[in-house]
């Protein structure tokens, strides 16, 4: 059965390319009105620029939703992770995977908000993301249509993508025309490398890959003392300092960072059933 072409999307958009040839591949795939939400998660990046090129790609300024989500992301899902001891294979934090009922929830919220019939997220189809966003779409809006591009559309090559990105006159980024050496995921929890050099799990990941901690063998040979205060099971300060829930993962950050805290190097089960290597930094979890 052919569904009806979408009449209003909400896309989860970075501003990245990727997102970018997403967004145009909505306008001419099913003449959608496009609505773009862009999280900042602490992320780390610039994200005025996601709103300019928005507006380039002919997303009216009321369809762009940028919203910081930092107090909320770590008060009401980083810290009740935490005080479950949620891991996963035993390891890893779920840094990446956290995020992801947040984005979902709130892509529900503006797609309530503005009368979107679909919404729209930019995970591959290997992954486990996918699965991620669209059970926290489902679980708040049942009847919601989703849209994957990655297992809907016909491009089958990188190269494929960039000449639709050159036909539609979508920037591109002279470093995007080679393959990039690795893909980087990142919030205020955590950072998340995979990929091209670390798919072989014999190799150790180089030194450049880590992107939130310095090397072991670098950091300091006298310890650093901090205390860290609680109420009902949840940080609320350091070393006597009252800070908001982001605020104190900011400087737990730091603090893990300066001391070559948080590394994890591990193959996973994916989802969909294949394995993955993963690069995690998690310094303040």
């Amino acid at each position: 059965m052919t569904l009806p072409a979408p009449k209003k999307v909400v896309l989860a958009y970075s501003g990245g390319l990727d997102t970018s040839i997403i967004l145009k591949w909505l306008q001419t795939e099913y003449g959608a009105e496009v609505v773009t939400f862009t999280a900042d998660l602490g992320q780390g990046e610039e994200l005025a620029p996601a709103r300019e090129k928005a507006l380039k790609l002919g997303i009216k300024e009321e369809n762009i939703f940028i919203d910081d989500l930092r107090e909320e992301f770590v008060r009401d899902y980083v810290f009740p992770m935490f005080r479950a001891n949620a891991l996963y294979e035993g390891q890893y934090l779920l840094g990446t995977s956290i995020a992801r009922p947040l984005i979902a929830k709130r892509q529900i919220e503006i797609a309530r908000q503005v009368g979107a019939d679909a919404v729209c997220h930019g995970a591959t189809g290997k992954g486990n993301d996918q699965v991620r966003f669209e059970l926290g779409y489902y679980a708040l809006e049942p009847d919601i249509r989703v849209i994957a591009p990655w297992r809907e559309w016909a491009f089958r090559s990188r190269e494929h993508l960039l000449d639709f990105a050159e036909k539609h006159q979508i920037p591109i980024a002279k470093d995007k025309r080679g393959e990039a050496p690795f893909s980087v995921d990142a919030n205020l929890l955590h950072s998340s490398s995979e990929g091209k050099v670390l798919e072989d799990p014999a190799v150790e990941a180089p030194e450049f890959v880590h992107q939130r901690t310095i090397a072991p063998e670098d950091a300091p040979d006298t310890p650093t003392v901090i205390t860290i205060g609680f109420e009902k099971g949840d940080p609320v300060s350091i070393n006597g300092e009252a800070m908001s829930p982001a605020t104190l993962l900011t400087a737990l950050n730091q603090y893990g960072h300066d001391n070559g805290i948080g590394r994890l190097d591990l193959v996973e089960n994916r989802f969909v059933g294949m394995k993955s290597r993963g690069v995690y930094e998690t310094p303040g979890g």
